[in-house]
């Protein structure tokens, strides 16, 4: 039987194709930076048969994380410990095999020749010459066949000789596992331990081959692909035969490392649909490797790191005006992070900017001139939508004109004057264009005659005069204007500002007076029961006692004529004196009914039409009048001391 030593040495020499599949994990255990596989990816170092090197894979498959262990397999991989660790940690495992009785002690001689077997023992001389452990407990027994220490010893240069042959195996080694099995077969009592060694040994040299395999496979880029003929599914053969195969379980690691580095470098293309295909597929290999959930937090650091800098150009070209590439960004950036930060306010800018120019719905601004000081009238962002416009048969004060009531959206947001437009400024616009307004060109207007309690035609009134035809306070609205004025006076607004101005249009007017209400009013149905708008009150009178002969009941806004402008509540939109004050001029042509109105928000207008739509209830309207659905007609030229306008500019 060859000694110890001879065994080494023939190991040493049959294992070396074992290290040369084995080399590859050892230089992934050692220089995992060179791999991109952080330290703490690896699983731990443990030594060898009690020498100081150390293996970069562990030889079972690792517990799942948070898994419990018991204390006897914590720590290192056992197959990679000494054979008398592992023999010791398997008697942990195991009933203690009760030895027979001894009838008389040993004798000096019997125990000075176990204390070398001891010795030969701790020095892992097990077999192969007459100085090897086995074979001085083997003298012993032959002298006195119940000596315990002799028994015990025998056992354990087994149990160590089969840990040996397993570590070999483990390691691919076959030759030094069949050397050891050899010597195994020759001790007495090997039964139970022999059968095993075998079949693991006849495993290990069905796998070999086919190790080979895989890392040919790895060497020519074929790691998880094609499918049938890659790596992956070499090992995972191998694993099917030996469950516990550390070269396989490490090519494994090595296929899926192989393709999170197909990850990685699709990220630096910024090709992030192939870097999630291939973390998807890196997840089907090692779902719970530290390896996987590394670089999906890696990628996805620098999937925000990407789509930020995106997000930062489409805020750029947003700025710049150019909304088109502003979206296309946009829609690149939540492609790449779907949840990243300050998209949805991003989205917000986007849809103000396509609907509203950048403003938010219900934001008041002006526009300040171009070309000298002062700015237009302020505005209110009127927020899309759409409504019923028109109303309905059997609503009270219903004229067919009204009908049929039909939906309307209004698709684009507009600036709509907060307030009619005053008569200061519309002296501005005088003073500064020279226009001339028609009450001065055709003569006139009209007044109210406190003695008829009506309005009255009056050559001298202007639109410099209130609703009695004397001089008007800078901020009631500017009446007894004709549409054409009105018209001139956006036009004006649109060559001081460098913006569109105009009128708005019918269905504009109806929607920002209604402000998302179905009811009569935009207040409701009944009699307002708040201040809300200069109306016709019962509880009104003019300077000479006068009452109103058709009115609000009960109500009672302290005005007999048009008030200073915003001088009420405001409605839902932020808009004043929709429904009262002073009715207003809009863009469109009058027609009889909506019969092919337009169902957008853009003006109804023929060419050449001379009569025009006047909206909204004023300070002398019968409450009929006062629906937000009322609409009539006037010639363009007509000047009225209830009829004013305001603008709407476009955005």
């Amino acid at each position: 039987m060859p000694n110890t030593e001879t065994v080494r040495r023939q190991r040493a020499i049959g294992g070396a194709l074992g290290v040369a599949v084995l080399g590859f994990a050892l230089f992934y255990h050692f220089f995992p930076q060179l791999l991109h596989v952080q330290p703490g990816q690896n699983t731990p170092r443990s030594p060898m048969r009690g020498q100081p090197t150390t293996m970069g894979f562990d030889q079972r498959p690792q517990a799942a994380p948070g898994a419990i262990v018991s204390e006897i397999d914590a720590g290192p991989p056992i197959m990679l410990a000494p054979a008398s660790v592992i023999a010791a940690r398997r008697r942990e495992k195991t009933n203690e095999v009760d030895l027979p009785a001894q009838k008389t002690p040993d004798s000096p001689e019997l125990t000075a020749l176990l204390d070398r077997a001891d010795k030969a023992l701790q020095a892992d001389r097990l077999v192969g010459g007459k100085d090897s452990a086995a074979a001085m407990f083997l003298a012993v027994l032959k002298q006195k066949a119940d000596s315990q220490r002799a028994l015990g010893g025998m056992d354990e240069v087994r149990a160590r000789l089969a840990a040996e042959i397993e570590q070999d195996i483990a390691l691919g080694d076959a030759d030094a596992a069949r050397d050891g099995l050899t010597a195994l077969k020759a001790l007495p009592g090997n039964t139970t331990q022999v059968a095993p060694l075998q079949e693991k040994l006849a495993v290990l040299d069905k796998v070999r081959p086919m190790l080979g395999k895989a890392a040919s496979q790895l060497q020519q880029g074929k790691a998880e692909q094609p499918r049938g003929d890659s790596a992956l599914d070499t090992y995972r053969e191998v694993l099917q035969l030996d469950p516990d195969n550390a070269v396989a379980e490490q090519g494994i690691i090595q296929v899926q490392r192989a393709v999170l580095d197909k990850a990685l470098a699709a990220v630096a293309q910024n090709d992030f649909t192939a870097a999630d295909a291939a973390l998807a597929e890196a997840a089907t290999i090692l779902p719970e490797s530290q390896a996987l959930q590394d670089t999906r937090g890696r990628i996805e650091g620098m999937r925000r790191q990407s789509g930020s800098a995106m997000l930062a150009q489409a805020r750029s070209a947003l700025d710049a005006g150019n909304l088109e590439l502003a979206q296309q960004l946009a829609t690149k950036a939540q492609q790449i992070s779907p949840d990243l930060a300050g998209i949805d306010d991003f989205n917000e800018r986007v849809t103000n900017a396509r609907l509203y120019a950048s403003y938010k719905p219900g934001q008041v601004f002006a526009d300040r001139f171009v070309d000298s000081t002062g700015q237009a009238p302020a505005l209110v962002v009127l927020p899309t939508g759409h409504f019923m416009m028109g109303s309905p048969d059997g609503e009270r004060g219903h004229d067919t004109n009204e009908a049929p009531a039909h939906e309307v959206q209004i698709e684009k947001g507009v600036g709509i004057g907060r307030s009619s437009v005053t008569i200061g400024q519309f002296r501005d616009f005088v003073r500064s264009s020279g226009y001339v307004p028609q009450s001065q060109s055709l003569g006139g207007g009209s007044v109210y005659d406190e003695q008829s309690g009506g309005l009255r035609d009056e050559a001298s009134a202007t639109w410099q005069d209130d609703y009695a035809g004397k001089p008007g306070q800078e901020r009631l609205p500017v009446i007894n204007v004709s549409w054409n004025d009105a018209k001139a006076y956006a036009d004006w607004l649109s060559q001081r500002t460098g913006k569109k101005y105009r009128l708005a249009s019918e269905a504009e007017f109806e929607y920002a007076l209604r402000a998302g209400s179905t009811t009569r009013y935009w207040w409701g149905d009944d009699n307002p029961t708040a201040r809300v708008e200069n109306l016709t009150g019962g509880n009104d009178r003019s300077g000479s006692g006068r009452r109103w002969s058709n009115a609000f009941a009960g109500y009672k806004d302290g005005y007999w004529g048009p008030a200073p402008v915003m001088s009420f509540t405001a409605n839902p939109f932020g808009l004043y004196d929709m429904g009262g004050n002073v009715s207003e001029w809009v863009g469109d042509c009058w027609h009889d009914n909506y019969i092919r109105a337009p169902r957008t928000g853009e003006a109804w207008v023929n060419p050449g039409c001379s009569r025009r739509v006047i909206r909204g209830g004023s300070w002398g309207s019968a409450p009929d009048m006062v629906r937000s659905a009322y609409r009539q007609g006037a010639d363009a030229d007509l000047r009225s001391a209830r009829v004013g306008f305001r603008v709407v500019r476009e955005l």
